[in-house]
Formats: C-alpha cells, sequence, structure tokens
C-alpha cells in the first residue's frame, strides 16, 4: 500500500475516532445535567464566522478524502490489469429507439438494462452510458449484445451482435454502438473494442 493511502486512512480512522468520541453516551444512563452558569456570555459575529469557516473547511476535507476513498475502493476492486468497462453509445437513432440491452460474457449474464425516456434522450444527444465494470482474466472472451426496441414503421426489433477479442494485463473498454443505415434504411448494431 503507498505511502498516500496510508496517510488517507489513517486520517479517515482519526476523523471517525474524534467525531465518536464527541457524541459518546451510553443510552441506559441519561447525560448528566449540566449546572446553570451566572454568566452566558452571547456568541459574537466574529465567532460565529470562525465557525462557520471551520465547519466549511471540515466539510471540504470530508469531500476530498470521500473522493479518495472511492478512487481506492475501485482501484481495489477493479486492478487494471483485470477490469473490463462496457458503454452503450447511439449514433444518430432515428431508425430504432432503444428500450433495453442484455449483455452476456462467455454465456454468462453480466448487465440487463431498462432505459427510460429520458435516458435515451441522453443517449440521442450524445450522452455515453457506463454500462458494466467489472474483472476479466487474461485470454479469449466472446460479448453478445441482445438490443430490444422499436425499428422503422413501428415493428418491434430484437437484435444481437457479437464480439470476440483478447484480454491482456491492460484495462479493455468495449462500446455497444448503435447506429443508423441510411443505405439498408434500418439500425445496426455493432461493438467496438477500444485499445
Amino acid at each position: 500500500m503507498s505511502k498516500s493511502y496510508r496517510k488517507l486512512i489513517f486520517t479517515l480512522m482519526m476523523f471517525c475516532s474524534a467525531c465518536s468520541a464527541s457524541s459518546a453516551w451510553s443510552f441506559d444512563e441519561p447525560p448528566a445535567p449540566v449546572a446553570p452558569t451566572a454568566a452566558i456570555t452571547p456568541a459574537t459575529p466574529a465567532k460565529i464566522e470562525a465557525l462557520d469557516e471551520r465547519i466549511q473547511d471540515i466539510k471540504s476535507d470530508v469531500i476530498k478524502l470521500n473522493r479518495d476513498l472511492l478512487v481506492l475502493e475501485e482501484e481495489l476492486l477493479f486492478p487494471a490489469n483485470t477490469q473490463v468497462v462496457l458503454f452503450v453509445s447511439l449514433d444518430v437513432g432515428k431508425m430504432f429507439e432503444l428500450d433495453s440491452v442484455q449483455v452476456k460474457i462467455d454465456d454468462k449474464l453480466i448487465a440487463n438494462y431498462l432505459y427510460t425516456p429520458l435516458e435515451v434522450q441522453a443517449l440521442h444527444r450524445g450522452g455515453v452510458q457506463r454500462l458494466y465494470l467489472g474483472n476479466l482474466r487474461a485470454g479469449e472472451h466472446e460479448i453478445v449484445a441482445f438490443f430490444t426496441g422499436g425499428g422503422p414503421h413501428a415493428r418491434d426489433y430484437k437484435r444481437a451482435t457479437t464480439v470476440k477479442f483478447t484480454k491482456d494485463t491492460q484495462a479493455k473498454f468495449v462500446e455497444l454502438r448503435i447506429r443508423d443505415s441510411q443505405a439498408k434504411l434500418q439500425p445496426e448494431f455493432d461493438v467496438k473494442v477500444w485499445q
């Protein structure tokens, strides 16, 4: 484990212990009564501003810590040498209205996604959806993707596309593309493996 990860984990442990120590009291015993003091000094605006600044600093530190922990978790769960990522994109898409995508790798179902109209609109505007993030061992693999939706002339479409690829020691990025074919007047479905 690198020095920065150890420092990050140590900082998180210190933060959690400080939080739990400040709010630790038993539910079995009520908290001790606080004796009234003769003179309670009112909080000045300067003290309130200083406290607000400290709170904002702590919030930004927690956000940075959370981001670093998410990056660390992804690196631990999905190391680059076994990582495979699948994306879905829609190019033009006037001849096909996407309803769902089902993906199998080596005859094992890994993703089954049903799209909402807003998600389809986002894909039409050029968006790309990350459909799957997982691990694959090095070697030969086969991806089969099934696309379901409405095609030209209000017909239901269910089409499949297949690609075989070799997974090496680098992360593999695979794009499932839906494109319009003006020559055939129907949608085309293909898989592109990015190097």
